[in-house]
């Protein structure tokens, strides 16, 4: 009995056992119609790592985000300082097109240089002034001894016609005096006033033919007092202001004649040394208003000429400066276009005013000046001929990078940096210009250089994530 109840119990077992080797064996055949939903919850990872609904929802209640996140990346503040990130508010702003146009500095025709010459003729007995000077208008230069014979006849006719016009006067008072007794006829009071308004008319001539010749006020009527004088003081001259840019360039308001200041540039003349009139004894040199000279193509003449009407503004950048030892230069605008083509560059110039920026030094008593902008210096005009917009984006080349046709800027957030396409109206080697469009608003923090470094770093982080299906998750 109890042998039979053994046997059974094997059999049992063994069945049992060759009916859950075949249930194993077409488990794949019988499974999905079996338990359906367990089938999907265990094929999901084979695509993406969770189960999505059509939607896009996560199936089996997973609420966790996607593992690699394309469009933003966290740098720490090491990282920061390494790429040196530079960060800005965004603002729109008006945008011309440029072109960029060779130049360079050269003097105000008629205003930066001028001689002093000699206005007669004499030997020079004092040089006030020497090269490398600087003085103000008025301040003496040259003390000149005179030799003209023409200047001291002048100066003794000057005395002489004084002394009769003095007899000249009494007498007429005289006159006068007796036409009232009635004792002389009114005839006689006529012919002395004449002759009095005579030598006044020779007066005012000697005086001014007297002061062309360099003399002053003070020393014509010292000379009239019969005191010839027989030396005169050249002094620094005022800057005349051409009326075609007293619009523009003049002078400065409560500027006087006296506050002009010139370097002594060249000296011409040695002491002792006799000069004629109208000889050259040194030239001054003022280098505070200037011209950059651009040269451009006839093509260009026509964009050139609208920028001129339009005061567009022209940005300057001059060799050999370098960053940050001068305030920054202001934008220029176009004076005036030349009307001549070089036959050689084929080439034609135009103007730009600029005011340059002094640094002085004291050496013997006397201020020195060293300017910031030289005559011969090179520049590079970067002149408007083309306005893109009123309300445009304005950022350095550096912030702007490329993915075959699509661009983008990256946006500031903390530590977090998302990467934002952008749509680029104009670019060059400097920067770029981007439409106002929505895909960046005015106000974000936009990082203005190292946008290729950051985008490396984002792919980075991307691939980084996509390698670990579970990183950054707790299950």
């Amino acid at each position: 009995m109890l042998a039979r109840k053994i046997v059974s119990a094997v059999v049992t077992l063994a069945v049992l056992a060759a009916v859950g080797g075949a249930a194993y064996a077409t488990r794949d055949k019988w499974m999905p119609h079996v338990f359906p939903d367990r089938q999907a919850v265990q094929t999901a990872p084979a695509t993406g790592g969770h189960a999505h609904d059509e939607f896009g929802g996560h199936i089996g209640g997973d609420s966790h985000a996607d593992h690699a996140q394309t469009d933003r990346v966290k740098l720490s503040p090491q990282a920061q300082a390494n790429l040196k990130l530079d960060v800005d508010v965004l603002t729109p702003e008006e945008y011309w097109r440029t072109v960029l146009i060779p130049g360079v500095v050269v003097d105000r025709p008629g205003e930066s240089d001028r001689g002093v010459t000699a206005r007669l003729a004499g030997v020079v007995s004092e040089i006030k002034a020497r090269p490398g000077d600087t003085v103000r208008a008025g301040d003496p230069l040259f003390v000149v001894q005179l030799v003209s014979e023409f200047v001291q006849s002048t100066q003794n006719d000057l005395a002489r016609v004084a002394q009769e016009l003095r007899i000249a006067t009494a007498k007429r008072d005289r006159t006068a005096e007796q036409v009232r007794q009635g004792t002389t006829a009114e005839a006689v009071l006529i012919e002395d006033e004449a002759q009095v308004k005579r030598f006044a008319t020779q007066i005012n001539a000697y005086r001014r033919q007297l002061q062309v010749f360099g003399l002053t006020p003070a020393q014509v009527d010292q000379a009239e007092k019969g005191n010839p004088v027989t030396q005169v003081v050249i002094v620094a001259p005022a800057r005349p202001q051409p009326a075609s840019l007293a619009s523009t360039q003049g002078n400065s308001p409560g500027e006087k004649p006296s506050d002009l200041l010139y370097e002594v540039q060249e000296l011409k003349v040695q002491l002792g040394e006799s000069v004629q009139a109208g000889q050259t004894l040194l030239t001054l040199a003022n280098h505070q208003r200037l011209f950059v000279e651009g040269r451009a193509f006839k093509s260009e003449a026509a964009a050139l000429a609208r920028a001129a009407e339009l005061k567009a503004p022209v940005t300057a950048a001059f060799a050999d400066e370098a960053p940050g030892e001068w305030p920054p230069q202001g934008p220029l605008t176009i004076h005036h276009l030349a009307n001549q083509v070089d036959p050689a560059t084929r080439t034609f110039a135009f103007y730009l005013p600029l005011d340059n920026q002094p640094r002085t030094f004291e050496r013997d008593g006397k201020t020195h000046f060293v300017w910031r902008y030289r005559p011969g210096q090179r520049v590079r005009l970067k002149v408007p001929v083309e306005k893109l917009g009123d309300e445009v984006y304005v950022l350095p080349a550096g912030a702007v990078v490329r993915e075959g046709p699509e661009a983008f800027v990256f946006v500031q957030n903390g530590d977090l940096f998302v990467r934002k396409p952008v749509r680029v109206l104009y670019e060059d080697r400097t920067e770029a210009v981007l439409t106002n469009d929505g895909s960046v608003a005015a106000g974000q923090f936009v990082v203005r250089n190292q946008a290729a470094a950051i985008n490396r770093a984002l792919k980075a982080a991307a691939g980084a994530g996509a390698a670990d299906p579970h990183a950054g998750h707790d299950h």
